[in-house]
């Protein structure tokens, strides 16, 4: 297959790691979003990156509690079979109030190496 170029895709059609990620991240559920990364997985949210899991479970615990919000998966991507972007929108008690924020994904052995959450 040519390498793809960066095309709307139906959510049900993201990488199993991908889903369960999103859906962990969703409901809070540090334990299982760990289970979608590799073990020198990297995020950067608001400007900060947290490599390996240890790091990336200290934020994902912070950012689960820090505010409360909601969140909609407005648009689904793929540019390639590692490259995968979910934006959601998010409305809630964080400053602004709403914010439209895309998870870019890269995968690697079939879980998550890098995570980019970036409006």
């Amino acid at each position: 297959m040519p390498h793809d170029q960066h095309r709307t895709i139906d959510p049900a059609e993201f990488p199993p790691a991908v889903a369960r990620y999103l859906a962990a991240h969703r409901d809070r559920d540090t334990a299982t979003a760990l289970t979608t990364l590799t073990e020198d997985a990297s995020v950067t949210d608001d400007g900060t990156t947290y490599e390996g899991t240890p790091a990336i479970a200290d934020w994902l615990g912070k950012a689960a509690s820090e505010y409360s919000y909601t969140t909609e998966l407005t648009a689904a991507h793929r540019t390639d079979a590692t490259h995968y972007t979910a934006t959601h929108h998010l409305e809630g008690d964080f400053p602004g109030g709403q914010v439209d924020l895309r998870f870019r994904f890269t995968l690697r052995d079939d879980l998550i190496e890098r995570l980019v959450i970036a409006p």
